[in-house]
């Protein structure tokens, strides 16, 4: 059996555990709030409809493909890309190249930042093998201009952050959906996740600020992983209408 990740990969790792995979969506969640092309995830309605329901199809889309056969995350592969032409074609318009970019870039950083912030310090190895999964998904979507290696993506990706990210009325309103559909504690928590997670540049965009909180929180939080009740405290915290959707997250990464 070809398996798209091998097994025993760190990808594997990142990708099998829930509270990874939210810290994942944290950082996502505010640098879309910032892409240009935002306006893309607008145009559908689904984004400011259900903003973490969006971001969790998105999120759920990598994790299956990750743990797929090789033929099986091909055709997911395809899918997606199938299903972005139709958003072309009903907006009479290309999405940028640079927005399936910026989405893979995304999903490389935030995969080795929050891995990082929650585990350990990653190996340039670990990080070449993030990078090549997520390069492969790229080349089975058709997206240009990919960069042919870990240092590649390294400059690219600074020059992205310089590049490609505004503030704009699609980041405050994103903002005030994320605060609606999460309530307001849970909002507090996400943004000092985020102040710990995303580049300078994201915070500065957004006004972020320093964090404080997670870091008190965060070690605290590792010892309750490590004695077992890790998954419970984090479920209590989590939206009732998602608790189940992260649960087996945990669950199929097992």
């Amino acid at each position: 059996m070809k398996w798209f990740v091998n097994e025993g990969s760190i990808v594997r790792d990142i990708w099998g555990k829930a509270d990874t995979i939210l810290f994942i969506f944290a950082g996502a969640s505010a640098e879309f709030a910032l892409n240009k092309s935002v306006d893309w995830l607008y145009f559908t309605g689904k984004l400011p409809a259900d903003p973490l329901g969006r971001l969790f199809s998105t999120v759920g889309y990598a994790r299956q493909i990750v743990f797929a056969e090789y033929d099986d995350a091909m055709r997911a592969i395809r899918q997606i890309a199938s299903i972005h032409q139709g958003v072309e074609r009903s907006r009479n318009a290309r999405i940028p190249d640079s927005a399936y970019r910026d989405v893979l870039f995304m999903l490389i950083d935030y995969s080795i930042r929050s891995f990082e912030l929650l585990e350990r310090k990653l190996t340039i190895a670990e990080k070449e093998e993030i990078f090549e999964v997520f390069h492969a998904v790229g080349e089975g979507m058709g997206v240009p201009g990919l960069p042919g290696d870990l240092r590649e993506w390294e400059r690219m990706r600074a020059a992205h952050l310089q590049e490609n990210l505004v503030r704009s009325h699609f980041t405050v309103d994103l903002y005030k959906q994320y605060r609606k559909h999460l309530g307001g504690f849970r909002y507090y928590l996400l943004r000092h996740v985020q102040m710990r997670l995303v580049p300078q540049k994201v915070n500065n965009l957004i006004g972020l600020g320093s964090d404080r909180l997670l870091g008190i929180l965060l070690p605290v939080y590792k010892i309750s992983r490590w004695i077992g009740a890790g998954a419970y405290l984090r479920n209590l915290l989590l939206p009732e209408e998602y608790k189940m959707q992260v649960i087996r997250l945990d669950e199929a990464g097992h």
